[in-house]
């Protein structure tokens, strides 16, 4: 869980230079994003998900890419240092999120497998 907050935080840290629009201070305010945004994952995002039902299924799920933008633009309001400067680099960044972290869990369940 640990090596997840960790690589999460790198991936943060690289969105700036793979995103024009996005600023992240250091380090210390990638970790404390992929902290927030967990969290906010963790407790907002299911609520969204449930009110916004309907329309994720009418998008067959694309809307889900709109929710994680919203709560990386929520994110970069609550994190000082973090800056979010356009909703389109917000589902940008959303896009670049998930790919890491679909490329985190493949490479952990392959640990996993291994051991």
């Amino acid at each position: 869980m640990l090596l997840r907050w960790i690589l999460n935080s790198l991936i943060i840290l690289a969105l700036p230079y793979l995103i024009s629009g996005i600023t992240v201070r250091n380090f210390w305010t990638a970790l404390i994003v992929a902290l927030v945004f967990g969290i906010l994952n963790a407790l907002v995002k299911p609520i969204l998900i449930i009110l916004t039902l309907p329309v994720t299924i009418l998008s067959l799920g694309l809307f889900v890419f709109i929710l994680n933008a919203v709560l990386l633009w929520l994110t970069s309001t609550i994190v000082k240092g973090f800056e979010i400067r356009s909703f389109s680099a917000a589902v940008l960044a959303a896009v670049v999120l998930w790919v890491g972290s679909m490329l985190i869990n493949a490479l952990s369940k392959q640990k996993r497998a291994r051991t």
